[in-house]
């Protein structure tokens, strides 16, 4: 393994590494964010309303059966950042080969499932009748290449491991440029090509992670030197895979509880009609656009941590800790402050229909008022993750969601209508943040650290003072 591709995150300037590590992922997470954004644009703007609420109502069925599987990734990226901080290159290797077979057949099986029941899960979550057919049709165009979404994650879960998120981040700028450029080729039918309409965008963006994929498998192999020719060497390692999955799944199972509560949320939205529907995708759209920054700190700390932790230098993870609460709320607030703003134009650029325009304003109006709590959620479970203890996030957000959001939003919808659903979200944050910092304080993460030194640097303080 060539360590010169390694980014040590053990010695220097936290913030400036948070920052350094965060900005390339904020501009990777952004760019994977335009492959559907790109989509939507393109069909709510010249297919119709029908056409947006399809595409709308589809993204949280994918997001749902994909979710458990990437969190694979997020325990690949866990070991290979303490095994680097550690220095155990080969260990390193070996966690690389035996995530790359492990996330290659389990998104085979994502994909297979996903494609034949794609219209029964439509039904589940209660789509309107109306969408039934389009959404089905760009979802099974989707799932068919699920694969390669897969393999270009795992890719980038190693690399940010090693400290790098600029590289995934040029693939996707490739990869994001060619979906821009099929788009419409697809979409309408241009040249030789037949009009494929919501499938077409579908197609487009399975196209545009194809060959992101390719393109990283590639780096990984030649240039980090992790991947090997050999097919016997991708035989499954049982007590790695099940290290992977125990750090993992929990992680996994934290965003299926996440993507299963969109689904609940969803089927509340849609008995309201299509026209809330589509609203709400736009909502939807924007907001992950604006807790991308908090997310991509939240990676950011995940990996300094994990180094520092594997390391033994806990002072130093509990400051990036602190680093990350300060960029991600300062962010946060600001973005908060131009939703009330700038919220209706923003989403004009996605649809002209003055009724879906309302309803998405309204929501991101009321949305943002929790960003700065959500943001400082991100930045406890990055932390969390970084030390390989998944499980209490997973709980934290089983309670928040289920027995706070859902029930809520439920409720508030029976008075408010869809702006009880928008009310009953944005509190939910605040509770799951409250738990979090219970839980940081109390200490128990400690015992989750893979690579452990024989003397933990600092490992009774948690009050490390602000600096460098």
């Amino acid at each position: 393994m060539k360590q010169t591709k390694r980014q040590d995150f053990t010695e220097g300037n936290i913030p400036k590494h948070l920052l350094k590590f965060a900005i390339p992922m904020f501009l990777g997470n952004l760019f994977q964010a335009l492959y559907n954004t790109v989509d939507t644009i393109w069909v709510g703007r010249f297919l119709g309303p029908e056409a947006l609420g399809a595409v709308s109502v589809g993204f949280p069925i994918i997001f749902a059966l994909v979710s458990l599987v990437m969190g694979i990734g997020m325990g690949t990226t866990v070991l290979v950042s303490q095994y680097a901080g550690a220095r155990q290159w080969d260990e390193v290797r070996r966690v690389v080969i035996n995530s790359f077979s492990l996330l290659s057949l389990a998104g085979l099986a994502v994909s297979l499932i996903g494609y034949s029941f794609n219209e029964a899960l439509l039904r589940l979550v209660n789509t309107p009748e109306v969408l039934i057919p389009l959404a089905s049709s760009y979802i099974s165009v989707f799932f068919s290449g699920l694969l390669f979404m897969f393999v270009f994650n795992v890719m980038g879960a190693i690399l940010r491991g090693l400290g790098d998120s600029k590289t995934p981040l040029r693939f996707l700028i490739v990869a994001t440029v060619t979906n821009i450029i099929l788009d419409p080729l697809f979409i309408f039918g241009i040249g030789p090509l037949p009009r494929m309409e919501v499938a077409g965008a579908a197609l487009a963006t399975v196209i545009a992670q194809g060959i992101s994929a390719v393109l990283a498998v590639r780096h990984v192999y030649k240039v980090n030197g992790l991947l090997s020719i050999n097919i016997a060497d991708y035989k499954l390692d049982r007590e790695l895979t099940l290290l992977t999955l125990r750090i993992g799944i929990p992680a996994g199972l934290q965003q299926t509880v996440v993507s299963l509560g969109a689904l609940v949320l969803m089927s509340i939205v849609n008995g309201f009609g299509e026209i809330v529907v589509a609203g709400y995708g736009v909502g939807v759209r924007l907001d992950q656009f604006a807790f991308m920054p908090s997310m991509s700190v939240s990676m950011a700390v995940s990996a300094v941590v994990g180094q520092n932790l594997g390391a033994g230098n806990e002072d130093r993870a509990h400051l990036a800790l602190r680093w990350a609460l300060i960029l991600a709320g300062g962010i946060a607030l600001v973005i908060a402050l131009g939703m009330q703003f700038l919220a209706w134009p923003i989403s004009s650029v996605f649809t002209r229909d003055p009724g879906v325009l309302a309803h998405s304003t309204e929501y991101l109006r009321i949305i943002s008022l929790s960003y700065v709590f959500l943001a400082s959620l991100f930045s406890l479970t990055g932390f969390l993750r970084g030390a390989g203890d998944t499980v209490p996030p997973m709980l934290i957000t089983l309670v928040s969601l289920w027995f706070v959001r859902i029930p809520l939003a439920k409720y508030l919808s029976l008075i408010w209508g869809s702006r009880g659903i928008w009310i009953g979200i944005a509190i939910s944050p605040v509770i799951g943040l409250t738990l979090s910092v219970l839980y940081y304080f109390k200490g128990a993460w400690r015992s989750k650290v893979v690579t452990r030194p024989p003397v933990l640097k600092g490992s009774r303080s948690i009050n490390a003072p602000l600096e460098r």
